[in-house]
């Protein structure tokens, strides 16, 4: 008898566990086929430490659960609506004869790519599977069946071959040994034949490489002037030591309007005299030359800087002493009393 099964983690399965006086059956381990609807297959590789050893990696749909042994109640197999199956993710190991029958139908070719007469056909897998079983009724009522709820092992990882499916899937590979490219070489290949193609066109026409007359021609003709480009770098040093002429009076302004600077020096005490007498035209000695007026500036500069170093201890100055005081106290009595001396003999 065939039935519509749930999956152990349905709601429904943890109440029939709870419910006391419910006929129930447990079954741990059965060995059942599955009915698996595949709806992908990848080529997939391992790490280095396995030499990237190829395997295919199949998801699907459960559709169907045959145990080995018929259920309780002559139940043969649970089936599954589509969309009400549980995922199942499956890896194919190719074992050592089947990978030598892929090298041979062009494995390490760019065209090498799994068959899509594989998918999206309903597979058997060998599994094992826990099944709860819920007896119908006491009632013989019609339409009244056992409810039978499953839990596959390791139903999102199974490991799978050839002597345990049975399907020998490096059969379904097509041959691609004399249409491909080798993967290793293929962009290289492809580059090559881009870089061949190249060569095949000639830098030159035929004319420039048709005969010896012309060829002595060539030889024998003087060799052109580089004037244009001689002309061109003259251009571009005059460009540079313009700019730079431009960059250097840029700073000297920069350094005239500075305040404290020599230059600034020189333009508010040397330039300034000389444009005022220039424009009333008054005679004026010749200027000096301008290691003089350097130092003239340096030593002005000195004497501002004595001045107010002067200034700074006169403002600093300590206060004196009790004796320097009663000294000042008694010159200053002594003035007056010499004062008060020369009133009295005027009045007199």
């Amino acid at each position: 008898m065939r039935t519509a099964g749930l999956t152990m983690n349905d709601v429904w399965a943890h109440r029939v566990l709870r419910e006391r006086g419910v006929e129930t059956y447990r079954l741990e381990g059965v060995t059942a086929e599955l009915g698996v609807m595949v709806e992908s297959l990848d080529l997939k590789h391992r790490g280095k430490e396995e030499n990237y050893r190829p395997y295919l990696h199949m998801t699907g749909e459960l559709r169907s659960v045959t145990p080995a042994k018929a259920l309780p109640f002559g139940i043969s197999q649970v089936t599954y609506s589509p969309g009400q199956g549980e995922k199942v993710d499956a890896f194919y190991e190719f074992d050592d004869q089947q990978l030598v029958v892929l090298a041979s139908k062009g494995y390490f070719t760019s065209g090498f790519a799994v068959p899509e007469q594989v998918t999206g056909i309903e597979w058997e897998l060998s599994a094992t599977a826990d099944m709860l079983v819920l007896a119908p009724s006491g009632a013989q009522t019609e339409g009244d069946t056992p409810v039978v709820f499953t839990q596959i092992h390791d139903i999102g990882g199974l490991e799978i071959d050839l002597e345990s499916s049975g399907y020998d899937l490096a059969g379904y590979f097509a041959d691609h040994s004399k249409d491909g490219v080798p993967r290793a070489e293929a962009v290289v290949d492809a580059r090559g034949l881009k870089a061949r193609s190249d060569a095949i066109n000639s830098l030159f026409t035929e004319d420039e490489l048709g005969l010896d007359t012309e060829v002595k021609e060539v030889v024998g003709a003087p060799v052109p002037e580089a004037a244009p480009v001689a002309d061109g770098m003259s251009a571009r040093l005059q460009q540079i030591e313009a700019e730079i002429a431009a960059e250097r009076e840029q700073y000297q302004t920069e350094r005239a309007t500075t305040e404290g600077t020599t230059e600034n020096l020189y333009r508010e005490r040397v330039a300034a005299a000389l444009q005022t007498a220039e424009e009333h035209e008054e005679p004026f000695a010749p200027p000096v030359p301008a290691r003089e007026a350097q130092r003239d500036l340096t030593l002005d500069l000195w004497e501002l800087e004595e001045q107010e170093q002067e200034t700074r201890r006169r403002e600093v100055k300590p206060a004196p002493s009790l004796d320097e005081r009663k000294r000042h106290v008694a010159q200053r009595a002594a003035d007056l009393d010499v004062g008060e001396d020369g009133q009295q003999s005027l009045g007199s």
